[in-house]
């Protein structure tokens, strides 16, 4: 019997994001951004838990990207709404890379990947 997957983080990307980008578009140039936002509010989300990183996304929502920690090699972050949320981009060891754009408690959630990480290195280094 397994480990039961309990949530770490579970939802959408930052409302905040979506207000700044709404102000952004009432400007000409600021639209493409705008209809951005707006689809990431409505169809991106989110599942962090602690046995995988899960995004689901694309055209309605159709596409889910599932991700084991083992396979994480590198977490970038990048603050954005000064700081009140980020973008992480996981760097996978097949060399991908899967962009988590403006999510909440960026900070806790990258802290929390890269212990998850760690602890799998241990194990891999154990059984070797």
């Amino acid at each position: 019997m397994g480990i039961k997957e309990e949530p770490i983080y579970e939802g959408g990307p930052h409302i905040g994001d979506l207000i700044l980008n709404l102000l952004i578009g009432l400007t000409i140039i600021g639209i493409p951004l705008t209809v951005g936002a707006i689809v990431r509010a409505l169809w991106l989300r989110y599942r962090i838990t602690n046995r995988r990183v899960s995004v689901i996304g694309g055209w309605m929502g159709n596409d889910r990207t599932d991700i084991i920690y083992s396979e994480i090699v590198k977490v970038a972050k990048v603050p954005r709404g000064f700081g009140a949320w980020g973008d992480l981009v996981l760097t996978l060891r097949n060399g991908n890379r899967l962009e988590l754009r403006a999510i909440p408690r960026f900070r806790e959630i990258e802290e929390y990947i890269n212990d998850k990480m760690a602890a799998k290195a241990k194990q891999t280094e154990t059984k070797a």
